[in-house]
């Protein structure tokens, strides 16, 4: 009995320490803020993306942040440069074509927690590829709200959580 006890204890003392729970890494999904119609490939955000953009920092201000990445765009780095300033990190470029960007952004900042700013069609993607199966379909054009929080040991076995902001 004593000996089934002993075990017991260092199987409990080694999941509370780490020593058998992986390493997860939080990457936090979020389509760019209410973009401008001004005839440009290239917009920025309307009055209500920029007020978006402002809550999406409130909500992440005070948190442990890795790093933030966001598309080349406009609208998806105007989406997360308010977070980044008050975080003082910098924003960091990625592609959205393909999902070989995900392993790099794990090397790079595995256990921690990442931001990627991305599109209605990009941040479903991204979001599958981390999940390793084709859960999330491209959000509709009106959609603005979505934050898929996904949680990952590594790219492809993972699990999500979906907040509105």
């Amino acid at each position: 009995m004593k000996r089934v006890l002993f075990f017991a204890l260092i199987i409990f003392a080694c999941s509370q320490t780490g020593f058998a729970q992986e390493k997860l890494t939080t990457f936090v999904l979020i389509r760019h803020a209410e973009k401008a119609s001004d005839g440009t490939r290239d917009p920025g955000l309307t009055t209500e993306g920029e007020a978006r953009a402002e809550r999406l920092k409130e909500l992440f201000k005070n948190a442990d942040l890795a790093a933030i990445y966001s598309t080349p765009y406009k609208r998806t780095r105007s989406t997360v440069a308010p977070l980044a300033k008050a975080t003082s990190l910098e924003i960091k470029e990625y592609n959205p074509r393909g999902t070989a960007f995900l392993n790099d952004i794990m090397k790079a900042h595995a256990g921690g927690t990442i931001i990627i700013s991305g599109h209605s069609n990009t941040t479903p993607f991204v979001a599958n590829a981390l999940l390793g199966n084709d859960q999330f379909k491209q959000l509709d054009e009106s959609e603005y709200n979505k934050i898929f929080v996904v949680t990952v040991s590594e790219v492809g076995k993972g699990t999500v959580t979906m907040l509105n902001y």
